[in-house]
């Protein structure tokens, strides 16, 4: 397990405006995109490189605009579309104003026989951070309000210091620092899954695009 902080994440607001308010990243271990995309019974659609484009794609899939993905031809109204890749033996789900990776049902399927790590943000400030193996949860809570979690794993001391050591401030007073919840969340999916996570990662990395029906 690394020893990262929120501190080494603080680049996510600055280098991603457009993730940082609304966004779903979820991480499952020993599954390929592919793989991922069949267990959300997604449709796949093309490859783009780094989250900008992934965003695009997403904005296209949205507006059904020109240049959209040929896939989309053939898919209704009722989809998400997710971009995925596959780092360091995990594949990575991104999602913008969406939720799959944090839908019960979609974690099910998700971790059935492997781990899943996901945290997720809206633009109502609403959050959630899930670890669960083999289908069910060891350890949920809200990153806004960490003293308060549920799970298997919640009430673990080792857990209240990983916490701590991210960089969540779990003290229950109204004067507690909020201003690290969402990097601090991104350095506990890495202590969880061994996963870095760069901003030349995501702009670099390949990501497939898929459009996966809503649970």
């Amino acid at each position: 397990m690394t020893d990262v902080h929120a501190s080494d994440y603080i680049w996510f607001r600055e280098e991603f405006p457009g993730l940082v308010e609304s966004y779903c990243l979820t991480l499952v271990e020993g599954v390929s995109a592919e793989g991922l995309l069949r267990r959300l019974g997604a449709v796949q659609g093309r490859p783009v490189t780094g989250v900008d484009d992934a965003l695009l794609a997403f904005d296209e899939f949205d507006d059904r605009a020109d240049g959209a993905d040929p896939a989309l031809a053939e898919l209704d109204e009722d989809l998400v579309a997710v971009g995925v890749t596959e780092l360091d033996g995990w594949a990575v789900v991104v999602e913008q104003y969406g939720n799959l990776g944090i839908t019960r049902e979609v974690m099910a399927a998700l971790s059935e026989g492997t781990r899943l790590v996901a945290h997720y943000r809206n633009i109502n400030a609403v959050d959630h951070f899930y670890w669960q193996e083999g289908g069910r949860t060891r350890l949920h809570f809200e990153p806004l309000f960490a003293a308060h979690r549920d799970g298997p794993d919640a009430a673990d001391p080792e857990v209240a210091t990983l916490l701590a050591a991210c960089g969540f401030d779990l003290r229950e007073s109204d004067d507690r620092d909020y201003r690290l919840h969402i990097p601090a969340a991104f350095a506990l999916g890495e202590r969880l899954t061994g996963v870095r996570l760069t901003a030349e990662v995501l702009r670099t990395a390949t990501f497939v695009i898929g459009y996966a029906p809503q649970p």
